[in-house]
């Protein structure tokens, strides 16, 4: 006979003071009058000074997990939310809070994190840098189509009448990959993405075009991403799930017909267990298959698979930082051009930006259709100086790799959120560049790193930039000079 689970307590009156990892708000309490330490309550959406009744859904030894049960007395850092679904979606945890706020703490926690994990020796570090856009920031957007609409408690509550159906297209619920909220209006992106999912949604049910059954793995409508560039130009690609053309064609004439500001109409038929497509056939139905971003005067292919950096005014402030710390925000002489690496290039974009004043760029990419995008970035610029590999970084950037294209002056590092492998930290330590620019997007490895850069590696200068405003998420630019 199993034993019944204990309920978990409320916790009455308890104060919220910080801010931890993933966004997470925390308190620090007593479980019981007599212990003589505290331990900390993770708890999403709450904000420093709030005052509230916090549900405990979870208790380990040294740390519990709760809710907002009761807000008591609201801080006073809290706005209302632009967002009507704000706190289910799960997407921008921070609307609550202005944005002087999440990027105070945002700072805060690059501060924190690379002084308590790295242990090495560093400068003050700079002045975070604010999104100039805090909503439509975004130049693409994915959603999910779903015959089971989830309906929030709210709804539930209200009384209202719903239809019959349960389709619904939007973003899954966080932690329930099958239950996918349907969105009304995203803030994140411009209003025209808004306007373009809203007609297929309504398309879809006025015709019966099924949506997919997650579970079952079956139905037509399945994903829906849509690109908005800097230039002006807008994709849309649909995944389906079953090959259905007359439906298919006739869905995307009607959208062509709606919004002929759509320059790449593409789509995908995707009968796998997952909805990842870049192992899948794009095909064009209008239009070329990629659209263009700019950067000062530099063109960027994007298509349905590529990679690049979403918030588009900010990936330039993050580039133009990149580029200071390596040096090369100015006209070098030919002679004292430098080779440069860019290991974790992706499509090239730092790799093209940093060429005109580098002797030789090298880039080093595991995805092997990225490195194809980052040669064709190349050759549309007619830029002749830059070389690009495929291949696991720490399989490719050897010894005898680097006898073969030179030994590095500047290296650009730009790794997944997981860091660097040891072995790529070896090979570097091992090849001395000059200069290392260290961009991450998880403070945490790369302070990690930086600690086993130290014994030949300088931290210079940090500079946090801010690409996802409403999130936790930040990115880190630390320059590392070698030591004399």
């Amino acid at each position: 006979m199993s034993r019944k689970r204990k309920e978990l307590p409320t916790l009455k009156n308890i104060e919220i003071i910080d801010f931890a990892a993933e966004g997470k708000s925390i308190a620090k309490v007593k479980w019981r009058p007599e212990d003589e330490s505290h331990i900390v309550v993770f708890i999403p959406y709450g904000a420093p000074g709030d005052i509230a009744d916090i549900k405990i859904d979870r208790k380990k030894h040294s740390f519990a997990e709760g809710h907002i049960e009761k807000l008591v007395k609201p801080s006073d850092l809290r706005i209302e939310p632009k967002c009507e679904h704000f706190g289910t979606c799960g997407g921008c945890k921070w609307q609550h809070l202005p944005y002087s706020e999440q990027i105070r703490f945002k700072q805060q926690q690059v501060e924190q994190v690379l002084q308590r994990i790295s242990k090495v020796e560093l400068p003050p570090i700079n002045t975070i840098l604010g999104s100039a856009k805090c909503f439509e920031y975004r130049n693409k957007m994915e959603y999910t189509f779903s015959d089971k609409k989830w309906r929030t408690w709210e709804e539930i509550k209200s009384g209202k009448d719903f239809d019959d159906s349960s389709n619904g297209l939007g973003f899954h619920i966080p932690g329930a990959f099958d239950k996918v909220l349907h969105i009304g209006n995203c803030h994140l992106q411009e209003n025209l993405g808004n306007r373009i999912r809203n007609f297929i949604y309504d398309y879809a049910l006025e015709n019966n075009l099924s949506f997919f059954n997650i579970k079952e793995n079956r139905g037509l409508l399945r994903t829906l991403m849509i690109r908005l560039s800097s230039t002006g130009q807008v994709m849309v690609c649909i995944s389906f799930g079953e090959d259905n053309t007359e439906q298919i064609h006739s869905l995307l004439d009607a959208v062509s017909d709606r919004f002929p500001e759509i320059t790449s109409l593409v789509y995908v038929i995707n009968r796998k267990l997952n909805d990842t497509i870049s192992d899948q056939r794009i095909i064009s139905y209008k239009g070329p298959d990629y659209i263009e971003e700019e950067m000062e005067g530099l063109k960027f292919r994007v298509n349905a698979k590529s990679f690049y950096q979403t918030n588009s005014e900010q990936a330039y402030e993050l580039y133009k930082v990149a580029r200071r710390f390596a040096g090369l925000d100015r006209d070098v002489p030919d002679g004292d051009k430098p080779l440069v690496y860019d290991l974790y290039t992706g499509t090239g974009t730092i790799a093209n930006f940093l060429a005109r004043n580098a002797k030789k760029v090298v880039g080093i990419e595991y995805v092997e259709e990225a490195i194809e995008d980052a040669k064709l970035n190349s050759s549309v610029n007619g830029i002749d100086n830059t070389i690009f590999y495929a291949g696991d970084m720490k399989d490719i950037l050897t010894e005898d790799f680097i006898e073969l294209n030179g030994k590095p002056d500047i290296m650009i590092v730009d790794p997944p959120r997981a860091g660097m492998h040891e072995d790529v930290i070896n090979v570097i330590l091992s090849a001395q560049p000059t200069t290392i620019v260290y961009v991450s997007c998880n403070p945490a490895t790369q302070a990690r790193d930086l600690s086993l850069l130290d014994s030949k590696y300088k931290v210079i200068e940090i500079q946090p930039v801010d690409m996802f405003p409403h999130t936790h998420h930040v990115e880190n630019v630390v320059k590392l000079q070698l030591r004399k």
